[in-house]
């Protein structure tokens, strides 16, 4: 299920499938089953039995979903060693001399011991025995729904009121000739390595596949980046591509764009993989190659046609308010696709419960499309964005105003030595109103709250300059775009107008 089966993997087991865990006997009607133990079925489940509801949670696999065993915890583990490593190999750019470390010193086996036992310690937060003691009824198994209003688990029977559909999404991987046959990691398994790939071959130019290609190279990998796209990050704003890249060539990272896989080999010590770019075929030989050519939702087995429920390539079909076909059902997560985040899961989950159960009365019925989502890439320096890019506002004819600021000339970050980046605010055509950011910036993910802050409640840009943010930091960034939105307001009519008040008051 999950490996090596060391202390920290048989800690991290027992609290997120325990081996010896019996499933309860199930309750005459649920008011909501959650199917799927990630993110969006664990907030769905203890927030429903926190305001007294009866609720039944079911996972097949591991509790915790994506983010705790594949994704945001162990990739983020990963990253703060390799940033460690990175870091001290600058160290003489700060006028720091040591004892000569270099990359290819770096543990590797302690490097992923450390994750295995942090990732273990977090667990406890998504403990089946947690969530017993939260009053929810915890069945590990298969779920199968057998009506519009019932689903069977391991041979029982759970019928309920509502529920809400959170089974998550996996690694697509593309059908490249070989590939299977000479083997291959995705999100799910390569976390489990023990021994560091020398030559390392990432399939994948997305948030994943950046990430993880910088994360092993630093920590002592050969790294090449195959992206089938033109440019990194295809997401997000190009000019935040373009500085991801130059950053991944500083550090000797091999980019191939615009590149189609065409076939994959066993080869003498390892794996060859044939990919073809700019016209020609370009042979790269490895010893592990990681697919990260983005999701597919996880439907099979479900028999969501005998409750109703549709789906697509892309996932469940939901409406605005989270509902499917079936109006008692409802789904949320990765499952539907669209944003692919833990903390967009944690608010869908909000919302089904506040539209399954409040939706009638003061409450009223919440909509995804109102949701303003941040995400963040978490390479160094971080990518984070929220809203529209300047491409989005233009398909969608929205005429926009932009402030931008670089961080070079932000004084904090010119004394980290992190002046790599910028900060762009997009504002509606002659409005204050922000519908769009992204900052490059290596605490951008730390950065970008401040702005969807703005955005959900309605701030007007102007805010920013008037806030005192503490110097100094590198968010001072965002008051910059502040002074830049009052300045350009200052016409010469006002300017000379200011100017004469000033005489007159002297």
């Amino acid at each position: 299920m999950i490996s090596p089966l060391d202390e920290h993997n048989a800690a991290l087991l027992s609290r997120v499938h325990p081996p010896d865990w019996q499933n309860p006997a199930p309750q005459p009607l649920y008011d909501l089953v959650a199917i799927g133990g990630g993110t969006a079925g664990l907030v769905a489940a203890a927030g429903t039995a926190g305001l007294g509801g009866k609720v039944a949670l079911v996972e097949r696999h591991l509790l915790g979903g994506d983010c705790l065993n594949y994704g945001c915890v162990p990739s983020k583990a990963l990253l703060a060693a390799a940033r460690a490593a990175y870091d001290v190999q600058r160290a003489s750019e700060f006028g720091v001399q040591g004892s000569g470390f270099s990359v290819q010193e770096a543990d590797f086996a302690a490097v992923m011991s450390r994750l295995r036992r942090l990732r273990a310690e977090i667990s406890e937060n998504d403990s089946a025995q947690r969530f017993q003691k939260l009053g929810v009824d915890v069945f590990l198994g298969d779920a199968r729904f057998t009506g519009g209003q019932s689903v069977e688990v391991e041979g029982q029977s759970l019928r309920f009121k509502r529920c809400v559909i959170a089974t998550g999404a996996r690694a697509a991987v593309p059908d490249v000739p070989g590939l299977a046959g000479v083997g291959y990691v995705t999100n799910e398994t390569v976390f489990s390595l023990t021994e560091l790939p020398r030559r390392l071959i990432v399939m994948g130019g997305g948030p994943i596949g950046c990430e993880l290609a910088q994360g092993f190279c630093r920590l002592g990998s050969d790294v090449t980046l195959v992206q089938r796209g033109s440019r990194l990050l295809p997401k997000d704003e190009p000019e935040a591509a373009e500085i991801i890249a130059t950053q991944f060539a500083r550090e000797s990272i091999r980019l191939l764009l615009d590149s189609q896989p065409v076939r994959a080999d066993a080869a003498p010590g390892g794996k060859r993989f044939i990919v073809q770019a700019a016209g020609r075929e370009h042979s790269l030989d490895a010893d592990a190659i990681l697919v990260a050519a983005g999701r597919m939702p996880n439907v099979e087995g479900l028999n969501l046609a005998a409750a109703g429920v549709e789906h697509s390539s892309r996932g469940v079909i939901v409406n605005d308010y989270l509902q499917t076909a079936n109006p008692r059902i409802f789904a949320a997560g990765d499952i539907i696709g669209g944003h692919q985040f833990t903390h967009a899961a944690d608010a869908m989950a909000r919302i089904c419960i506040q539209n399954a159960f409040f939706s009638l009365g003061p409450f009223g019925r919440k909509r995804l499309s109102r949701l303003v989502v941040p995400w963040t890439t978490y390479t160094d320096p971080e990518v984070a964005h929220v809203g529209l890019t300047l491409q989005q506002a233009a398909e969608r004819g929205i005429e926009l105003d932009s402030y931008r600021e670089d961080l070079r000339r932000v004084d904090r970050a010119i004394l980290d030595g992190d002046d790599s980046g910028f900060a762009v605010m997009h504002c509606r055509r002659g409005s204050p109103q922000v519908v769009g950011c992204t900052i490059v910036a290596r605490h951008a993910g730390e950065m970008i709250g401040e702005v969807s802050l703005l955005m959900t409640a309605g701030i007007p840009l102007s805010k920013l300059a008037s806030t005192i943010h503490c110097y100094p930091t590198q968010v001072e960034v965002l008051k910059r775009l502040g002074d830049q939105y009052n300045k350009r307001r200052l016409t010469r009519r006002v300017a000379s107008w200011l100017k004469s008040i000033i005489a007159w008051r002297s």
